[in-house]
């Protein structure tokens, strides 16, 4: 994502908070987690297999059958970590929550709950998991039903699959803009509070 995808994304956001008092940022994040104790595990936990076969079917001292293990061992992770990177080996339930982990932490990280109505909106999406979350504060949860923040997180993934993200991300800020326009209009002397540029991590 270039710099002018970026300025497209921060006008939509800027154009969309113009209707309303809450404010909305957009995070970015390559990935979520790095996911490096995933191939470990389950090298160390292959290797663990690697003597039973050679206790019952050789006479192998027990030296030899823990170099042996050891080498495997190591074999194992230098193959596991260059074959797992980008969490290849890791569940998808458990990419999901590692990037919900990350959105709730960048959402405290970027303000969003020291907005002056409690009406920050954090738009997340964590590019190695295919991952887009909506979070909302206490001045908007509740008002509006979570299908509809599903609703706007859908076509947002279907066009970062398409390799279409900064069309997906406009449109999704638009969407939110225009759900915060009806729940969350404008007040006399709104400010614009947090900077309406693209995270990028």
């Amino acid at each position: 994502m270039d710099t002018s995808d970026r300025d497209a994304i921060a006008e939509a956001v800027r154009r969309a908070e113009l209707n309303t008092a809450g404010e909305i940022v957009v995070v970015i994040d390559r990935a979520a987690s790095s996911y490096r104790n995933v191939p470990v595990v389950m090298a160390l936990a292959l290797a663990l297999l690697v003597p039973w076969p050679l206790i019952s079917l050789t006479a192998m001292s027990a030296q030899r059958i823990f170099m042996i293990q050891l080498f495997c061992a190591l074999i194992l992770l230098g193959v596991l970590l260059w074959y797992g990177r980008g969490g290849r080996f890791v569940p998808g339930f458990i990419k999901r929550r590692r990037a919900h982990d990350a959105a709730l932490r960048e959402f405290t990280a970027r303000g969003l709950t020291r907005t002056k109505g409690r009406t920050g909106v954090l738009l997340y999406v964590a590019l190695q998991e295919r991952y887009a979350e909506v979070l909302v504060d206490t001045g908007i949860d509740g008002r509006v039903d979570e299908k509809t923040w599903d609703g706007i997180i859908e076509p947002l993934l279907a066009a970062a699959r398409d390799d279409r993200l900064t069309e997906g991300l406009i449109a999704a800020v638009d969407a939110v803009g225009a759900v915060l326009a009806q729940h969350v209009p404008p007040v006399p002397g709104d400010v614009d509070e947090l900077p309406n540029k693209v995270i990028l991590l």
